[in-house]
């Protein structure tokens, strides 16, 4: 019988041996530092004193997979060394263009959305419908303000929600209490919308229309519910209320909602809201089985991670995957990059370095705004496959695929090529 293999550590080796230096063998090894490797996301442990080193590689042994486990349960991550591998196989955009001039000038870069045959601006003499034949206008929109704060955690700003159908709209208020459901057909306000005031600074206004004839949105810090927004009626009626005596009810949910996003199909909406301490905590709600009768489904979502950010961009890559920036937990270093998760197992599937910006899924790929131009990453390589170079979309019809610049007077759409 052969000898086994024994590593610098004094444990035998096997197939997942990590590279650490000698200080970090130990019971209780010290904090320490991640050295990138060069090769995806791998990297090297170092404490402290060996990354301060000119050249520390010499200080690097293979260490087996429970010593290296080890580090990462008792030592903190302290930060990160040199660069993850970024994964570039660009070849050509390919898609359709047309350009308009347009002179309507939306109040902000989230006041542009989609709607079935253009797009729905939000401008300061209200909303205004738009495409490359021209613009009309369809309403004016009056949103509360929301009372003011010294040093608000974001400043207060005003985003535009279509519904699929293209018959309602949402004006609403990112880091504020107040907004207002319309009726793009007759212009008139359907639906008040008020989130509460306890702690609504933290996070964009939890709205979404997930299918057509419903609107979902928050009308407490801990609660959502779903209206029909042609009436007005509300859909979800439940007891979710503690007066904080006693024992918390079972349905009782102590989870801040933020920025809501429907998947494709509008069976499942991502909840980016968070928790006390403060971290962010990532949410997927069924909505297809709350409004099918399941009256606490919103109450007992899937929670995909727990994170030292929230409101940061998100994405559905699909009906059953939700990619989000940065690649990080709440106890280590965040990174620039994409984590995907699959959310019918609410685990995560993959991660890759790269992507930093607004973003968007269609068709099994994620698109990014990013200053230079639009960029295409393919989830399954890791890797950005495409850029198309000084467009930077404002707003992305989920249906067809077309994304929209808004700006300098002009209106610029993009069709991706179909894979």
């Amino acid at each position: 019988m052969g000898g086994v293999d024994v590593l610098p550590c004094g444990h035998a080796a096997n197939a997942a041996d990590f590279r650490g230096c000698a200080h970090l063998v130990v019971e209780r090894p010290p904090d320490h530092y991640g050295w990138f490797t060069g090769v995806g996301l791998e990297y090297d442990r170092l404490c402290g004193e060996c990354a301060k080193l000119d050249e520390p590689r010499s200080c690097l042994a293979v260490v087996c997979l429970g010593c290296a486990d080890r580090v990462d349960e008792y030592s903190e991550l302290l930060g990160w060394i040199g660069r993850p591998e970024v994964r570039h196989h660009d070849t050509a955009a390919r898609g359709v263009w047309t350009t308009a001039d347009c002179a309507v000038e939306p109040v902000n870069d989230r006041c542009v959305a989609a709607l079935p045959g253009g797009w729905l601006v939000l401008t300061g003499a209200g909303l205004v419908e738009v495409d490359r034949d021209g613009a009309r206008f369809v309403a004016p929109v009056s949103v509360t303000a929301s009372p003011t704060e010294d040093d608000p955690h974001d400043p207060p700003r005003l985003a535009l929600h279509t519904s699929p159908d293209g018959r309602h709209a949402a004006v609403v208020t990112d880091f504020g209490r107040y907004g207002v459901v319309l009726d793009l057909v007759t212009g008139d306000p359907v639906l008040s919308l008020d989130r509460g005031d306890y702690h609504y600074r933290q996070t964009c206004f939890p709205l979404v229309f997930p299918t057509p004839g419903v609107v979902v949105t928050a009308t407490d810090w801990n609660r959502l519910d779903a209206f029909d927004p042609a009436s007005g009626r509300l859909l979800t009626g439940r007891e979710t209320s503690w007066s904080g005596e006693g024992p918390a009810p079972e349905h009782y949910l102590d989870y801040f909602h933020g920025a809501l996003l429907a998947d494709p199909s509008g069976r499942r909406v991502l909840d980016d809201g968070w928790v006390w301490s403060p971290f962010g905590m990532p949410v997927v709600l069924d909505v297809a089985a709350w409004l099918g009768g399941d009256a606490y489904a919103t109450e007992h979502g899937m929670d995909l991670s727990a994170r030292d950010c929230w409101d940061l961009p998100v994405a559905w890559v699909d009906d059953h995957t939700v990619a989000l920036q940065p690649i990080g937990r709440y106890d280590r270093p965040p990174l620039a990059g994409v984590e995907v998760y699959d959310v019918l197992r609410g685990r995560r599937v993959g991660a890759f370095a790269g992507p930093v910006g607004r973003m968007w899924g269609h068709d099994g790929l994620l698109y990014v705004g990013t200053p230079a131009g639009l960029e295409i990453w393919a989830p399954e390589e890791g890797a950005r496959t495409g850029v198309v170079e000084g467009f930077t979309p404002n707003a992305h019809n989920p249906r067809t695929g077309r994304f929209a610049e808004l700006a300098g007077g002009r209106l610029r759409t993009w069709t991706p090529a179909t894979p």
